[in-house]
Parts: C-alpha cells; sequence; structure tokens
C-alpha cells in the first residue's frame, strides 16, 4: 500500500511516550517515504480538537499505561474526537517496568472502533512515572534500536500490503478486558490512591508555573501552584518536571505502593512488538 503520510499521535505526561511514538513514526515514514505530521494531545486544550485521517494515511497512536489499561480521562478523547477514516495504525503503549497487562488490545479495539485498521502494535518499557529507579532511563539505547527495528519491519509488511487487511493484528490481552489493576497491601487489601493529589514545597518553589503548564488534567492552579483544584492522574508530570523539584507525594499509600512496585518488578521488563 502507498501512505503518503505518517502521524505520530501521543499523550505524554513524562515524554517517555513521545520519545516513543516519535521514535516509530520517523522510522516509519522514512521507510515508506512519507511525510511526517505530529499530534501532541497531551494538554486539555489539544484534546478539544477533533483530528481526521484518510485512506492513505497511517497513525502512530501511542498512550502510557495506567494500571494495566488506557487511561480512563483519555476515553472520551479517543473514542469521540479520532476519525480514522480507514487510516491504518500502529498502537502503542509505554508501560513502567511492570507490565502493559490489557493497555494494548484496548488501545487496538478503541483506534478500530474509531475507523482505523491497526497493522502492527507494541508495547514498550519507559521509567515508571511514580518512580526514578524503576525502568530507569528508559527507553534506553537497546529501546530504541528495537524500536527502530519494529518500525522497519512494520513499514515492509504496509508496503506488502495490496489493500487494509480485514481485521485488525493480533496483540496480547483479553476482551473484553479486564479491571483496572488495584494496588494491594501485603495482606492482600486494596490501596486506593485515586483521590491522593501533589505537595509542594514552598520553600523550594521558585514560582515558574512549569508545573501548571504541564498538568494534562489543567488541574494546578497557575497563581497558586500548591493547590491542586481538579483531579489528578498521578502521570508525575509536575513531580519529574520541577526544575526544583519541589513537587512530590506524601500520601502513604501511595509511598507504599510505589516502594513495593520498586521491590518486586526490579527486573528489566521486556518490549513486545507484534506484526
Amino acid at each position: 500500500m502507498r501512505i503518503k503520510k505518517v502521524w505520530a499521535v501521543y499523550f505524554s505526561g513524562t515524554g517517555t511516550t513521545e520519545k516513543t511514538v516519535r521514535r516509530i513514526a520517523a522510522g516509519m515514514a522514512q521507510a515508506l517515504d512519507a511525510e511526517l505530521a505530529v499530534c501532541d494531545f497531551t494538554t486539555p486544550a489539544a484534546r478539544q480538537r477533533e483530528l481526521r485521517f484518510g485512506a492513505e494515511e497511517l497513525a502512530v497512536l501511542g498512550v502510557p499505561v495506567y494500571a494495566g489499561r488506557v487511561p480512563n480521562v483519555l476515553l472520551p478523547y479517543l473514542t469521540k474526537q479520532l476519525h480514522g477514516g480507514g487510516a491504518l495504525a500502529v498502537p502503542v503503549v509505554l508501560f513502567g517496568n511492570r507490565n502493559f497487562d490489557d493497555g494494548l488490545i484496548e488501545l487496538r479495539n478503541i483506534l478500530t472502533e474509531d475507523g482505523f485498521m491497526p497493522v502492527a502494535g507494541g508495547a514498550f518499557v519507559g521509567e515508571h512515572a511514580f518512580s526514578r529507579t524503576l525502568g530507569a532511563g528508559r527507553p534506553n539505547g537497546d529501546d530504541l534500536a528495537e524500536m527502530d527495528a519494529f518500525a522497519r519491519r512494520a513499514a515492509e509488511k504496509v508496503t506488502a500490503l495490496t489493500a487494509a487487511p480485514a481485521e485488525p493484528v493480533a496483540v496480547q490481552g483479553e476482551t473484553p478486558v479486564r479491571p483496572y489493576y488495584t494496588p494491594r497491601d501485603r495482606h492482600g487489601n486494596p490501596i486506593n490512591i485515586l483521590k491522593v493529589k501533589p505537595k509542594t514545597d514552598m520553600d523550594r518553589c521558585g514560582g515558574c508555573g512549569l508545573c501548571a503548564a504541564r498538568c494534562p488534567m489543567g488541574s494546578i492552579d497557575p497563581a497558586d501552584v500548591s493547590q491542586v483544584t481538579g483531579i489528578c492522574i498521578k502521570c508525575c508530570a509536575c513531580v519529574k518536571g520541577c526544575p526544583a523539584e519541589a513537587k512530590y507525594f506524601d500520601d502513604a499509600g501511595y509511598l507504599y505502593h510505589k516502594s513495593e512496585l520498586e521491590e518486586v518488578y526490579a527486573r528489566p521488563a521486556a518490549n513486545e512488538v507484534f506484526l
């Protein structure tokens, strides 16, 4: 099939999903001799705009995995604002060294329902949003090499097609998708961190407002960044993006869950691709 434009489309709080999607999309665009376009829908304003595709286009669309699933706050955008129009798609998820569970198959199914035809898919490891040690430094050089190889193979598959496939690519996961992963303590009791919000060390804070600008939910008051007025999805864009390291979490359940993840999933997880 002749593809004239390859899109890199992504939500990325801390930059790892952006890095992954852009790398794969750039590799495919080069291999397919196609134009490269970018759509970053991380900000609330970006998610208000519709995005329409055509039959001679391909979208590499990526999101992070939260609790083993596509983040539920993104579902309105993914299901209502994207219109595939017969375009091919490569769903990509970024997971924090634990597991991507049903995140990839859920994203594949959403894109199929949106009018795309997924022809390949991948789940790649990035540094966990909560941690600086879990998946630290990933995606690293080896991961980037795997992304490049995946992009080449996916492009070769597309080039060999004479028409769009009748069925989406088979990927790991279950349909219907399983419930969101629930963190538990060592006695099996669930840990609920849904309403947990970051704190601000005002002695460190320089008032630059970067955290408010970067918050994907628009939940940090730019006039007083110590106030989180909306929901927090624990993407840690504010924590990891603060140049003064003034943002932090101190909730006991959150810190327990973070510590357990770092202990139980210290081993380097593998990327997985599907063609």
